[in-house]
């Protein structure tokens, strides 16, 4: 919808793009105004259409590339640019990895005011096949992903970033559809696998799905197991439980935000189903995992005791709350929250406390860069900084920030 309070469409127009911006899109100028178009790279010069208007900013399509930036490479994916699930495949992985990093710097300066470390590391991993978890959309007998900034569902045969388990299912649930015995009032159904066995969830449906579905699910799609999935023989994970996406790297980003972390007492906050949980337990001698989420706390609960880590207490409350109550300061907090951050209250309460060493696992740069100003005005100090690409082709980037005081 474009904003009443402008006076012109702007249909057809030409700019040259500055760089890239988080969320995906390349910013150029025109006239004045700010132009955000997606799936450019910076020093091309593209034709583009207003999506949307307002005082100051144009929100835009881009309709061709009229002077492609050397570093351009055909995209992997045949519904690139139709599809909203990813944003780079145009460019080549180690410029994709160079961007995030150069809008991770821009989001700490501009919001945060704070000078980032002179260096920042990258764990990286396989640029494709490496997601274990698709949320799929289904219209009748179509099923796929939405188009960027639409509710226009885009349909695939095949998902390139995501694991080979996964896109066996795709393909399987393809055909299915096609049957008269598909159930045409799904809306959503979620994959999830380890590449031996597969989960599927039905996420949105306009009337209860019957058992049979399941049943004929499993007749299709090999290695289908009802409830949990045990994710590696290490992790059960029911169906409503939060596991990182990454089949690769997810050893990787516990080892990043844990190197070093040692001592008696550690708390692990936004804990799921115990991803960082279980490697604190072998490194302290007391872990206090908080997690909101009933099915995941018993999860978490279910992992610790396979695991043998007596060491170990789960507890189902919010962060906030268990911050709040706690009497003992633990030598160690890891921190992994969701999008919106820990903010200020979280933030307080932490810099009251003032654990030796806090390590917090970030997905957005824009929140970690509040959550930094604050706790390096109460006396932190950032350690090391790591970039973990935990999503190749999008902007998406997971920042482990080790942080400790003085």
């Amino acid at each position: 919808m474009v904003d009443t309070g402008v006076n012109s469409i702007l249909s057809n127009f030409e700019v040259l793009v500055e760089k890239l911006v988080y969320g995906g899109d390349g910013l150029a100028r025109l006239d004045g105004r700010v132009v955000f178009a997606p799936f450019v790279l910076p020093g091309e010069r593209i034709r583009a259409a207003a999506r949307s208007e307002k005082p100051g900013l144009v929100q835009a399509r881009t309709l061709e590339v009229l002077e492609a930036a050397p570093e351009r490479v055909a995209a992997g994916c045949a519904v690139f640019g139709h599809c909203g699930g990813c944003h780079y495949q145009h460019a080549p992985y180690e410029y994709q990895l160079e961007a995030k990093r150069a809008i991770l710097i821009e989001e700490l300066r501009r919001l945060g005011k704070i000078e980032p470390p002179a260096e920042i590391g990258a764990v990286t991993g396989p640029a494709w096949g490496y997601r274990n978890r698709a949320q799929l959309h289904v219209e009748g007998r179509k099923i796929g992903y939405r188009e960027p900034r639409s509710h226009t569902l885009c349909p695939i045969e095949e998902c390139p970033i995501s694991s080979p388990k996964i896109n066996q299912a795709i393909a399987a649930l393809n055909q299915m559809a096609q049957e008269p015995r598909w159930p045409l009032f799904i809306e959503t159904l979620e994959v999830f696998s380890d590449e031996e066995r597969i989960q599927i969830n039905v996420i949105d449906t306009k009337r209860p799905v019957a058992r049979r579905f399941f049943e004929w699910c499993g007749e299709r799609i090999p290695g289908l197991v009802e409830g949990a999935l045990d994710y590696g023989g290490r992790f059960r994970v029911s169906s409503n439980s939060f596991f990182q996406v990454n089949r690769h790297l997810a050893d990787q980003l516990v080892e990043t935000a844990l190197a070093g972390a040692e001592g008696e007492t550690a708390l692990d906050l936004y804990a799921g189903v115990g991803l960082f949980t279980l490697a604190l337990g072998r490194r302290f001698r007391r872990v206090s995992a908080v997690e909101a989420g009933g099915g995941a706390v018993r999860d978490l609960r279910f992992n610790a005791e396979r695991a043998g880590l007596t060491g170990v207490k789960a507890q189902q409350a919010t962060a906030e709350a268990m911050l709040e109550k706690l009497e003992r300061v633990p030598d160690f907090v890891l921190a992994d929250p969701p999008r919106a951050g820990l903010g200020k209250a979280m933030v307080e309460r932490l810099a009251t406390l003032k654990p030796r060493r806090v390590t917090i696992v970030a997905c957005d740069p824009a929140t970690l860069a509040r959550d930094l100003a604050l706790l390096t005005a109460a006396g932190y100090r950032v350690a090391s900084m790591t970039l973990v690409d935990l999503f190749p082709q999008t902007f998406h980037l997971e920042t482990v920030v080790r942080l400790e005081i003085g």
